[in-house]
């Protein structure tokens, strides 16, 4: 697969947008000379540059010199806006020292911990008669000599003689920051309109203290490590929406689950469906400050539990297993071995789908009972879609694929052990990755055992491996 870099002029950069925040554009330059560099943006290329080529694309690419500034403010608060000027502040792992978020599922966190927003587009959204300030729209560090959010993610910036930051996301807008503008538009710092305006996460990689006057000195990114975590970000989030989905399927068919979808992290608890399908806890990889609140669902629910994170997320963590992350571009599909057909079922076709998965992953009871009722409610949520394999007419293989954000997430992948070794699972991968990319998806995603047969199937049809998740076992404490 040939990975190729092109270079947009700042005019096109409005269009561009959507794909910077996914992940697929690098945006580089700084105030004044804005430029992207496109890392695979045909649907053939790869989409992620490896760490021993990257050097090679950037430099081929026609990148604008990164230009150093300075802080003009360090701000704060104790939740919601506007943040407050500081003389100084101490910035650490989990952000600087005595601000807090109100809604910290959505905000904060190790690869959160720092909002930065540039002087220049603050007056840019002044001039336009809004009525923003330094620290009204929630930024910790107000800076001022290149718009921080035509930076290429993984960009670097020592603060100071201590502090270095790493640009991880852009920094979605939402309500509370309305008041900043005239008619409570607060899109206006969206990066997908307006990507020289929009704030933007950074995590902190060496701590100490910040003050305003501080030079900003920047570097760009040595590798692709920083994209590879925002990709993971996304996937993250598609696991977590189609959990949910599952979940609340096995409530409707009548079994007792208590699930908290909270932001961007959800539990769920089960005391007569043990195991880790109804006992879980998503989302904690990114905010592993958070993990006390699923532990303490986990403990109240009397339940053995299961956290998917990077890291342990408690000093006694106990891995369960290892997960591979994996993703390629939607337009990357392989051909189905002859004489096997894969069909999307009907919303209204159950039966085949839960029969087969239940047979082929030797789903125990009570489990197997209730993955076969859940099926019915399943097949009504409108972004997940289920398929069957089948030979001479009868269902040997199924999986599942579920949509979220231009996102295809692969789940549920399973063939009888009498057809395995034919190609089946091969063409279950290929025909769900062309569906998502008939329903606009841009990235595909799956998650395997690290080793395993479905992690070589992935990686024998381009699927390059964007991290790793453990499961981590939380003993029921009676």
């Amino acid at each position: 697969m040939a990975i190729r870099t092109k270079v947009a002029t700042a005019a096109a950069t409005a269009s561009l947008a959507n794909r910077v925040k996914f992940g697929f554009l690098s945006p580089l330059g700084g105030a004044g000379q804005a430029g992207f560099a496109i890392i695979a943006a045909d649907r053939h290329d790869s989409f992620l540059a490896s760490e021993e080529r990257l050097p090679r694309l950037i430099a081929a690419a026609t990148i604008p010199r990164m230009k150093d500034g300075r802080l003009l403010q360090v701000n704060v608060s104790d939740g919601g806006v506007p943040k407050v000027p500081m003389p100084a502040a101490r910035i650490n792992i989990d952000g600087v020292e005595g601000d807090r978020q109100r809604a910290d599922t959505v905000h904060g966190g190790p690869h959160r911990a720092v909002s930065i927003l540039g002087i220049e587009a603050i007056q840019r959204v002044a001039a336009e008669g809004h009525p923003i300030a330094p620290g009204t729209t929630g930024e910790n560090l107000t800076i001022k000599g290149f718009d921080v959010s035509t930076l290429a993610i993984g960009t670097r910036l020592a603060i100071g003689d201590e502090v270095i930051v790493e640009i991880s996301k852009p920094t979605n807008p939402c309500r509370t920051i309305r008041h900043s503008f005239t008619d409570r538009r607060f899109g206006r710092l969206s990066i997908q309109a307006y990507p020289a305006d929009s704030r933007m996460y950074a995590r902190v990689l060496h701590e100490g203290t910040v003050r305003p006057g501080d030079g900003i000195r920047l570097t760009p990114p040595a590798n692709d490590h920083a994209e590879r975590l925002l990709i993971a970000d996304r996937l993250d989030a598609a696991e977590r929406e189609s959990a949910v989905a599952f979940w609340a399927a096995a409530t409707a068919a009548g079994y007792e689950i208590d699930v908290l979808d909270d932001g961007e992290i959800a539990v769920s608890t089960s005391s007569t469906l043990p195991g880790p399908i109804f006992n879980s806890a998503l989302g904690f990889a990114h905010l592993p400050n958070l993990v006390h609140r699923a532990l303490a669902r986990f403990a109240a629910a009397g339940v053995t539990g299961w956290v998917l994170a990077e890291d342990a997320p408690w000093p006694t963590a106990i891995i369960d297993s290892t997960l591979a992350r994996y993703a390629i571009d939607a337009g990357e599909i392989a051909q189905t071995p002859d004489g096997v057909r894969i069909r999307e079922l009907a919303r209204d076709e159950v039966g085949p789908w839960a029969e087969v998965i239940v047979t082929a992953s030797e789903i125990p009871e009570p489990i197997a009972t209730a993955w076969r009722a859940l099926e019915r409610h399943l097949a009504l949520v409108t972004h997940h879609h289920r398929f069957v394999a089948e030979v001479d007419g009868l269902p040997v293989g199924a999986a599942s694929l579920h949509l979220h954000h231009h996102l295809g997430w692969l789940r549920a992948g399973s063939v009888l052990p009498s057809h395995r070794g034919s190609g089946i699972q091969r063409a279950l991968i290929s025909h769900r990755a062309a569906q998502a990319l008939r329903r606009g998806a841009d990235l595909v995603g799956a998650s395997a055992l690290e080793g395993g047969a479905s992690a070589a199937n992935l990686e024998r049809l381009g699927f390059r491996q964007v991290g790793t998740r453990r499961s981590y076992r939380a003993e029921r404490t009676d």
